[in-house]
C-alpha cells in the first residue's frame, strides 16, 4: 500500500522534466529535493532519475553553484515567492556566471547530488553507461563540490559557509535566530507571502523571520551573487548537515571515478581532510553531537538541530563520536524510539521546540532518511530497522505529508510532497549497503598519486574500471546532446536539455 501510494505522488507530481516537491507550495524545481526524488526514482525508472539530475544540473551556474531552485517559466509570478522577478538571476547573477536561458535563484542547498547520481547508477549501470550519464554529470559534480569547498570556506577552517539559512535546508530552525539578529528585515509590505495561501499560518516562519530572509536575499542579489572577500556577509555559518554531505559527495565522487576508470584519491584526500575539519570545528563532546559555528562571530550556536545528527553519514568517524551520537538521537534531547517515532528536527526540550512549526520541531523525512543511512554505515542495524518501519509508516500514515509531528506522526505542511514518497520507495525497495567496499577508505597507493602507483582496485561487487561510461559506450542521442553543450569558464560543459527534460537528442524508451 505504502509503495504504491508513494509511486502515485511521484507519478502526479512529475512534469516531464523534473519533479515538483508540492503542486501547490512548491511548483517549480528544488535542488535537494531532486537529489532525494531521483533516489527514489531509480527503483521506478533509472532513466527518470537520471533526467531528474540532469535537468537540474542544467541550471548550473559557471562558478559551480548548482541554484536552489529552478523556475518553470509557465508558472505565474504569483505562485511563489521569492519569484524568478526577485531573484533576477540572468542579470543579477551575471558576473558569477548564471545562465542567460533560465531564470533560477542565487543561492544553494546541501549537496546531496553527487551520492544521488551514484545511487542512480547503480540502479541499472548497464543503461547508465549506454547514455554516458556519469561520463557526462562528473565534471559538473566536481565543479559543483569545489564552488562549495573554495568559494565558501569562509572561515578558513576547511569548511563550508551557508549565506542565508535557506542554504542550509532546514529553512526556519532555531539555529538561525542568532546569527539573524543582525539582521534588519526587508519593510512590511514590501513583499507578498505566497506560502501563506497554501500552508496553516501557526506552521510557516514568522513574518519577521520571513522579512529577515528576504533582507538577506536582496543584499546577496544586489552584490551579484558574489562569494569575493570584498563583498559584505551579515550572515555565514558552518553547518554540519551540509558539511557532512559535502564529504558524503567526495565518498560518492570516489566511487564514481573509479567506475569512469580514473584516479579517486583527489576525492579520498579531501573526504580525509574534511571529515577532519568537521570533528575539529564542528564535533561538541558536551552536546554528543555536532553544531552549528557563526563564522562571523567565531562561536559555537549552542542549539542543537537535527542536523547535528546528519554527520553519521559520514564514514570512519571515530567508535566514541558514534556512540555519542546514538546516544544523543535516543536520549532525552531527540528521544528516537522513545517519546518520539522519528527524529525531531530539534531539540525535544529545548526552548524554541514546536512540533508543528517549519524546521522548530517537526520531522522531516528526507532527515531521517540520512539518520538511517548513517546508522547503518556504523553497523547500527537494530536501530535503523526500527526507524525504517517507523519511517514508512508514518509516511503513508500521513498522506506523505512534507512533515509530521515527531511523538503522534501527525501530518504537518503539504501533503503528497515528493521527498517523503521517493524515499518511502527506497525504504521499501533498498537493501544495500550505505557504502560499497570499492573505495572506502584512501589506499596508500592512491594517496601517493599517479607517482605512487593506482589506485586501488574495485572491491567486491564493484565495476571493473574497463567498463567506462565514454561517449563510445554512450548511446547516440547521449552523444548528440553532449555534443551540443557548450563549454565555460570552469571547463564544464553548459549541458543543452530538451523542453521535455532529457539531453538534447535523447527520448526515453520504455
Amino acid at each position: 500500500m505504502a509503495y504504491n501510494g508513494a509511486s502515485r505522488v511521484l507519478d502526479q507530481n512529475w512534469t516531464g522534466a523534473s519533479t515538483v516537491p508540492s503542486r501547490a507550495l512548491y511548483p517549480h524545481q528544488w535542488s535537494w529535493d531532486s537529489g532525494f526524488i531521483a533516489i527514489g526514482l531509480r527503483h521506478l525508472s533509472p532513466f527518470r532519475a537520471q533526467r531528474e539530475l540532469e535537468t537540474l544540473l542544467a541550471a548550473q551556474w559557471d562558478d559551480g553553484r548548482i541554484p536552489h531552485i529552478v523556475f518553470n517559466p509557465a508558472v505565474p509570478l504569483t505562485a511563489y515567492f521569492p519569484s524568478p522577478d526577485f531573484w533576477r538571476s540572468s542579470t543579477a547573477g551575471a558576473a558569477a556566471g548564471a545562465p542567460g536561458s533560465v531564470e533560477t535563484s542565487g543561492i544553494v542547498q546541501p549537496p546531496i547530488h553527487a551520492l544521488a547520481a551514484w545511487l542512480v547508477h547503480r540502479a541499472d549501470p548497464a543503461a547508465s553507461r549506454r547514455r554516458g550519464f556519469l561520463r557526462r554529470v562528473y565534471p559538473r559534480l566536481v565543479a559543483w563540490q569545489r564552488y562549495l569547498t573554495e568559494r565558501r570556506d569562509f572561515g578558513g577552517r576547511g569548511l563550508a559557509s551557508i549565506v542565508h539559512p535557506w542554504e542550509s535546508g532546514m529553512d526556519n530552525s532555531p539555529c538561525w535566530d542568532a546569527p539573524l539578529s543582525r539582521v534588519d528585515p526587508a519593510a512590511t509590505g514590501s513583499f507578498r507571502r505566497a506560502d501563506l495561501t497554501h500552508a496553516c499560518h501557526a506552521d510557516r516562519p514568522t513574518d519577521l523571520d520571513y522579512g529577515r530572509y528576504v533582507r538577506l536575499a536582496e543584499n546577496y542579489r544586489d552584490h551579484g551573487y558574489l562569494d569575493d572577500d570584498g563583498v559584505p556577509r551579515p550572515f555565514a555559518v558552518e553547518d554540519p548537515g551540509v558539511n557532512a554531505l559535502l564529504i558524503a559527495s567526495e565518498h560518492a565522487l570516489a566511487e564514481i571515478a573509479v567506475e569512469l576508470g580514473t584516479d579517486p584519491a583527489d576525492h579520498l584526500v579531501r573526504a580525509e581532510a574534511g571529515t577532519t575539519a568537521l570533528l575539529k570545528r564542528l564535533w561538541q563532546p558536551d552536546a554528543g553531537m555536532f553544531l552549528c559555528h557563526d563564522v562571523l562571530t567565531g562561536e559555537a550556536i549552542e542549539e542543537r538541530s537535527g542536523a547535528g545528527l546528519i554527520p553519521l553519514i559520514v564514514p570512519g568517524l571515530p567508535e566514541d563520536v558514534v556512540a555519542a551520537l546514538l546516544r544523543t538521537a535516543t536520549g532525552p534531547h531527540f528521544g528516537l524510539g522513545g517519546p518520539a517515532r522519528l527524529v525531531p528536527s530539534y531539540d525535544l526540550r529545548g526552548h524554541a521546540f514546536d512540533p508543528s512549526r517549519y524546521w522548530r520541531g517537526p520531522a522531516w523525512f528526507n532527515v531521517n532518511w540520512l539518520v538511517e543511512r548513517g546508522l547503518r554505515c556504523h553497523r547500527q542495524h537494530h536501530t535503523a530497522d526500527a526507524l525504517r518501519a517507523a519511517f514508512c509508516a508514518a509516511a503513508a500514515e500521513s498522506g506523505f505529508a512534507e512533515y509530521v509531528d515527531p511523538c503522534s506522526g501527525e501530518a504537518r505542511g503539504s501533503r503528497d510532497f515528493g521527498w517523503t514518497a521517493a524515499l518511502t520507495v527506497d525504504l521499501l525497495r533498498s537493501r544495500e549497503a550505505p557504502w560499497s567496499e570499492t573505495v572506502r577508505e584512501p589506499a596508500a597507493s592512491a594517496l601517493a598519486g599517479p607517482a605512487g602507483g593506482a589506485a586501488r582496485a574495485p572491491g567486491p561487487g564493484a565495476t571493473p574500471p574497463t567498463v567506462q561510461g565514454t561517449a563510445r559506450d554512450a548511446a547516440p542521442g547521449a552523444a548528440q546532446g553532449a555534443a551540443q553543450g557548450t563549454t565555460t569558464e570552469t571547463g564544464i560543459e553548459r549541458m543543452s536539455v530538451a523542453p521535455d527534460g532529457a539531453p538534447t537528442g535523447e527520448r526515453e524508451t520504455r
